[in-house]
Order: structure tokens, then sequence, then C-alpha cells
């Protein structure tokens, strides 16, 4: 398998929460846009940080209804890499060689695993590559020329 983009968990949250509102677009344009091409994946830990959070700990939480039309509009059609024992081992590798925290490592391990270019998220290091993956932080203001 092989798709382009992982989106993280935050920006699903940001998508949902709306506070910041130059966050909330660009989060469900990376979203939408990854839904609609068929280009981006997400793991089952994205999903289950991702319900955790709307349901219990975000701004705007969601109803148990509303996260599950959530989980069946956004979060399913994403889902694509599942846990295995060289999965976790992928993740220990990757936590021992670059100090990630674990979580942190599965979610690089599992962008690994889809064989994705890039790995969108605001957790780590912008532009830092790994493998054939590089981390953008899509919230990153660029410069205009």
């Amino acid at each position: 398998m092989s798709v382009e983009n992982f989106i993280d968990t935050n920006l699903f949250i940001y998508q949902i929460e709306t506070e910041d509102v130059a966050k909330a677009d660009i989060a469900n344009r990376i979203i939408r846009r990854g839904i609609e091409a068929g280009n981006a994946c997400i793991s089952f830990q994205v999903v289950q940080e991702c319900l955790n959070t709307i349901v219990r700990k975000a701004e705007i939480s969601l109803t148990e209804k509303q996260a599950e039309q959530y989980l069946i509009d956004s979060l399913s059609p994403l889902l694509r890499i599942y846990p295995s024992i060289s999965f976790y081992r992928r993740g220990l590798e990757i936590q021992n060689r670059y100090q990630f925290s674990f979580y942190d490592s599965l979610i690089v391990a599992a962008a690994l695993e889809a064989g994705c270019k890039t790995l969108y998220s605001e957790d780590l290091q912008h532009g830092q590559k790994i493998e054939q993956l590089t981390i953008q932080n899509p919230f990153i203001e660029r410069p205009t020329h």
C-alpha cells in the first residue's frame, strides 16, 4: 500500500473545534482533499486519539451520535493502518533512533508503513526527514513572494 500523505490527530481536532479559523480551514482542506483524492491515510491510533478528544476534551465536545457520524464521514475513509508486532517493533526502533515519544514514534511508523511522503503534524519538527517521509507542519506561515 502506498499513499502520499498521513494526517495526524491534531488536524482533525482543529477541523472540529474551529476556534482558530485559519487552522480549521487548513485542516479541513487537507482532510477533505485526502478523502476526495484518496491520497491520504490515518492509523487506528489517530482514530482513538481523535474520538477520545472530541467526546471528552475538545472545546466543542461532540455528542456520541455526532462523534459516530464524524467517525463514518471523516475518519473511516482514511483509516488504513492497523497494529501488528512488526509495526510496534518499527515504532520502538524509531523511538530509540529519533528520541520521539512512543506515541509520536507510532505515528511515524504508521506513515512509513503506508509509504507516505508527507506527515502532516504540528507535534514534530517541521521539515525533518525520516527515510522517504518529510514532516510538514501545515500551520507554519509561509513567506509570500
